[in-house]
């Protein structure tokens, strides 16, 4: 809309020049310049340095319009035609600008307000189908259960603490929602945190052959050593075998593939047809359309785990993987108009960031994104941007 009122306003202004504008046009001319006289009060302390940076920069596209000295002037002389011209530029950019932005302004700050970055939130669910909303609850003790006692620490971790060790073995699930993550201390000492909209299932102690639990969603864990009982996930799948060590497993179903990426230590990781070992630095991947094959290869670890440590970052990830992660931190749905396949993005997002700031980084990709209520839709904008990325 902008760009076609200033393209109207240049073509009367062109007439004009050339002498043939009609007397609407004239009239259309003159009412900008007598509106502009009466609505000095347009500047303010506020808009004063956007103002002075547009008034420099209308000046110079009024001199590159307004350059020749040959044009015939009926009504207006041309030191009043030249005031009239810059007056009608200025007012009209100076309108639509401020107008434009305000109307941003207040859109964004909308937006921000009503869509927010994630945080620590959870839900425990005991054994016996009592849930407690963990970033409700009071830090101290906030459940018994057969000799074992759970807390809630000053910094938001849940800690599993073994009061004694003939209790019955029952099985708790932590689960957070879209724009949640959380971090459980489990029995053993294992430190798990868990991203957004992902849950866990494990016992209130570990006894026998091993310490099994069953993930959906991501989680980055911290196991504690015990060569007598082998620390088992299972996700979808797959099952990730380990005695000590950290890695991250993101198994969301609504990804194409569960991914399990190793920090240090040994891994194992097994699936109907095979299993894999990977070091430090590699990543197992098991396709979910696929025949149960894992197949391995090296990653950037920094980028597997960033999540953890409050970034989004990516590497060549397509548009609707990027959006995935986005819609799960800031609790949004997504749609998509076009196609987008082509568009790809590489860099780092802090997961503190406004809605808004993320958008700003996004759209250097060709991308346009629009809000309507707690949905974003994703379009391909139609232009060329220097910093877009296209996929190899």
């Amino acid at each position: 809309m902008r760009d076609f009122r200033k393209q109207h306003f240049l073509e009367i202004l062109e007439k004009y020049r050339k002498n043939i504008a009609s007397s609407e046009e004239i009239k259309f001319l003159e009412s900008y310049y007598n509106t502009f006289e009466a609505n000095k009060t347009l500047i303010t302390e506020e808009n004063e340095a956007d103002y002075l940076y547009l008034k420099e920069n209308i000046k110079n596209e009024v001199d590159k319009i307004i350059s020749a000295p040959k044009i015939r002037v009926k009504k207006l002389s041309w030191y009043k035609f030249t005031a009239a011209a810059a007056a009608i530029l200025m007012l009209l950019f100076v309108s639509l600008y401020f107008f434009s932005r305000n109307e941003e302004r207040d859109h964004t700050a909308r937006i921000d307000k009503t869509i927010i970055p994630g945080g620590n939130k959870a839900v425990l669910t005991l054994a016996g189908g009592r849930k407690i909303v963990l970033n409700d609850a009071a830090t101290g003790e906030i459940a018994r259960q057969s000799g074992i006692t759970i807390t809630k620490t000053d910094d938001g971790q849940i800690v599993y603490s073994v009061a004694a060790e003939d209790g019955q073995i029952l099985q708790n699930t932590i689960s957070t929602p879209r724009g949640g993550q959380y971090r459980v201390i489990l029995p053993d000492g294992t430190n798990v945190l868990l991203n957004a909209a992902s849950s866990l299932v494990y016992p209130t102690a570990f006894k026998g052959v091993e310490r099994l639990v069953q993930l959906n969603g991501e989680a980055y864990f911290e196991v504690a050593k015990n060569k007598n009982m082998p620390f088992r996930v299972k996700s979808g799948g797959q099952t990730v075998e380990v005695l000590g060590t950290h890695f991250n497993i993101n198994a969301y179903e609504d990804e194409n593939s569960i991914k399990t990426t190793l920090v240090e230590g040994a891994v194992k990781v097994s699936s109907s047809i095979g299993s894999s070992l990977i070091v430090p630095g590699q990543q197992a991947v098991l396709s979910r359309e696929g025949n149960g094959a894992i197949f391995r290869r090296n990653v950037n670890i920094d980028k597997e785990i960033a999540w953890k440590d409050g970034m989004f970052s990516f590497e060549n990830d397509d548009v609707k993987s990027v959006m995935r992660s986005i819609a799960r931190w800031y609790n949004v749905d997504v749609s998509y108009k076009g196609d987008l396949s082509d568009i790809v993005f590489s860099g780092e997002i802090f997961r503190t960031a406004k809605l808004s700031e993320v958008f700003e980084i996004l759209k250097l990709n060709n991308v346009q994104l629009d809000v309507q209520g707690k949905t974003i839709i994703v379009s391909y904008n139609g232009e060329t941007v220097s910093t877009s990325k296209k996929r190899p």
